[in-house]
């Protein structure tokens, strides 16, 4: 763990890996909801790191994480969002492919899993979500897509994401929602955040 000034009143945590950045979101959070955490503006997560950002002390918060013991997220998370899912996308033949099943095998393996959503960005509403084994991580295309429907439950990598609106992407494409991911009238307006709970659920069309 290393943390770096950002400006007089920042943070900037760098951490190993994915799993460690997300025991430190969470230990951070914890702490919070104790109310045993100095005061910070905002808390954001990323693939490795997570920006604390409006500290009163930033160099007196920084000195004090060498005592801190990060446990991994509680998976006992009671809210978790479904999204249902028509595992119908343009490239769900490729991924099978890639992960060396028969299509229809692609929707029963990824509603099988438990994801949690690891840091939200690209797009307002987009998040990050970890929970397939890494022996299902896929490559971007090489070339992307100019637009991308909205709705579109795709895979890159280690991470799922859904496309909240229709923007380019390099994704791979495995299924559609219809669930509206960013609704700026909705409070929250974003239905994903860091550390949420996630299943896809395989409607009838998708199975």
């Amino acid at each position: 763990m290393r943390a770096l000034p950002v400006g007089d009143r920042a943070l900037l945590v760098e951490l190993a890996d994915g799993e460690e950045t997300a025991a430190f979101h969470a230990e951070l959070l914890r702490r919070r909801a104790a109310g045993v955490l100095p005061p910070v503006r905002e808390i954001v997560p990323a693939a490795r790191t997570v920006l604390l950002d409006g500290l009163d002390d930033a160099a007196g918060f920084a000195a004090g994480l060498d005592g801190w013991r990060a446990e991994a997220p509680d998976a006992r998370v009671p809210d978790t969002v479904e999204l249902p899912v028509r595992y119908d996308g343009l490239d769900l033949a490729e991924v099978a492919a890639l992960w060396g099943v028969p299509a229809e095998e692609v929707a029963r393996i990824h509603s099988a899993a438990e994801f949690r959503v690891a840091f939200c960005g690209f797009a307002p509403g987009f998040g990050y979500l970890t929970g397939l084994p890494a022996r299902y991580a896929v490559p971007r295309r090489p070339t992307p897509r100019t637009a991308v429907p909205p709705g579109s439950v795709a895979l890159a990598g280690p991470y799922t994401g859904v496309y909240p609106r229709s923007s380019p992407g390099g994704w791979q494409l495995i299924g559609t929602t219809d669930t509206v991911l960013w609704d700026p009238a909705r409070v929250p307006a974003a239905l994903l955040a860091p550390g949420t709970r996630v299943r896809f659920v395989a409607t009838a069309a998708g199975r």
